[in-house]
């Protein structure tokens, strides 16, 4: 049976985020995809016409070497439109074929006028609304958006994006931890001593003060992107990977996912970065990039250990942590295991506790363990056991657009698990602002402030 024609509907079509991330992206799943059946229309406040908004899809799609796949899509065309208007929108709607997704690629507060407005019009039915983080600005502001986008179609056809975890990546962490019966059993705090999960970048703020300045690491990529890593990492098994088991597992993770010791003063750090060099590139002070205001007091690193208050996991500190203008783009998940209970005598050498690290893009595990020697059997060597699982076949964003335009929204962050994950960073932010943890400095190029002590994963101690 033919799959069913999508309308993919781009609000805000003659932006940034749609010819540098989405049309590339679509360019790119269409190469791999030729006879999925699709109609593209863009949409924005821009005086387009439909000869120029095809010329930027061509340029987008021939930066992917998907230029042949323009054919597909070469009939699309452009409207100028207010998307805050609900006729505006009742107009657009009634021009699709087949399902419509509307992919929000407009500023958060533009989204939610637009969805308001969408309140006021009779929609097709299974249309997908497809949003870009953050969702929300707090927890209030989230529930808020929630109930909004409830009355417009049902949960399963909301999208909220969260391109970080591709496909691919996803189901690597996934398919590792519950398909080997050699790691599964010790997936608990009886023989898991710690978890880390970083995404550290070589990148300054590159432009994009307008938007970090006001959200900074800590909402940026923790609260957005790094709570959904932790929720798949410590979810129960679930009884299968479709929208509904598998979004109950991890969400039921975030509720149960608090700031360790219910306190912020001494579970979370933040710093930002001074002027150094990565490189051959120079990079001036944070405070000194286009668009800052200083008295933001915006963190470029952020650092947050939780815990999650479950049978299997209560007692185990999982820090989050990323940074901007890092020395080095660690990007990585590192589960460090308890020690032995008893290590015989006459054994020597190594015997630090085994650790398995996942690194994130391109795709990696590696397996730290301790191994007779050879030239002294008697005496212990660390080995590392590896195995290269690549980028995946799809862009991050091109496995997002391929969950939409099926319909599929199992890899997107379902309503309540948005409101939770601001949950659990608002004492932390309540705490940085009334200023009762430091915002400390790290040249660009180093790998912490000075003032943080290193620790075996360069992880906030819990000592």
């Amino acid at each position: 049976m033919a799959a069913e024609t999508t309308t993919l509907l781009i609000l805000g079509a003659s932006g940034d985020l749609t010819s540098r991330l989405l049309l590339p992206a679509l360019g790119q799943l269409l190469t791999r995809e030729p006879d999925r059946p699709i109609h593209l229309r863009g949409a924005g406040i821009d005086d387009l016409d439909d000869q120029a908004w095809r010329e930027i899809v061509r340029a987008a799609f021939a930066t992917t070497d998907s230029a042949d796949a323009f054919d597909a899509v070469a009939t699309t065309t452009y409207t100028r439109a207010d998307i805050t208007d609900p006729d505006d929108l009742t107009a657009l709607l009634a021009g699709g074929e087949g399902r419509i997704a509307l992919y929000f690629a407009v500023p958060p507060a533009i989204a939610e006028r637009a969805c308001a407005a969408l309140t006021r019009v009779e929609v097709p039915e299974g249309l997908i609304l497809a949003l870009e983080k953050p969702f929300g600005s707090d927890e209030a502001s989230a529930r808020r958006l929630n109930e909004t986008v409830q009355q417009i179609v049902p949960e399963s056809q909301v999208f909220r994006i969260d391109h970080f975890l591709g496909r691919s990546t996803t189901l690597n962490l996934v398919g590792i931890r519950l398909a080997n019966r050699l790691i599964e059993p010790v997936w608990s705090a009886e023989h898991i001593e710690s978890v880390l999960i970083r995404y550290d970048e070589t990148l300054g703020l590159e432009g994009r003060a307008g938007y970090y300045d006001r959200a900074g690491a800590l909402v940026d990529m923790i609260q957005s992107h790094l709570l959904q890593v932790l929720a798949i990492l410590a979810m129960d098994p679930p009884a299968t990977l479709d929208e509904r088991d598998f979004r109950e597992a991890t969400a039921a993770v975030l509720r149960a996912t608090h700031v360790w010791d219910d306190d912020p003063k001494t579970s979370s750090r933040r710093a930002r970065y001074t002027a150094g060099s990565i490189g051959d590139r120079d990079l001036p002070a944070y405070v000194d990039e286009p668009g800052v205001d200083a008295a933001n007091q915006t963190e470029t690193l952020a650092e947050l250990v939780c815990e999650v208050r479950t049978d299997r996991w209560r007692g185990v500190p999982i820090t989050l942590r990323s940074g901007k203008a890092m020395d080095d783009a660690d990007r990585e998940v590192i589960v460090r295991f308890r020690p032995v209970r008893h290590l015989p005598d006459g054994l020597t050498g190594s015997t630090e506790p085994s650790v398995l690290r996942f690194s994130l893009g391109p795709d990696r595990v590696a397996l730290e363990l301790n191994l007779n020697g050879g030239d002294d059997p008697f005496e212990l060597e660390r080995a590392v056991l590896q195995a290269e699982l690549g980028e995946g076949a799809l862009k991050a964003y091109a496995e997002v657009l391929s969950g939409i335009l099926d319909g599929d929204a199992t890899l997107a962050v379902r309503g309540d698990a948005a409101e939770e994950c601001w949950r659990i960073v608002q004492p932390v932010r309540d705490a940085w602002r009334a200023g009762e943890v430091p915002l400390d400095e790290y040249p660009a190029g180093s790998e912490r402030p000075d003032s943080w002590p290193r620790h075996p994963d360069g992880a906030l101690s819990r000592s």
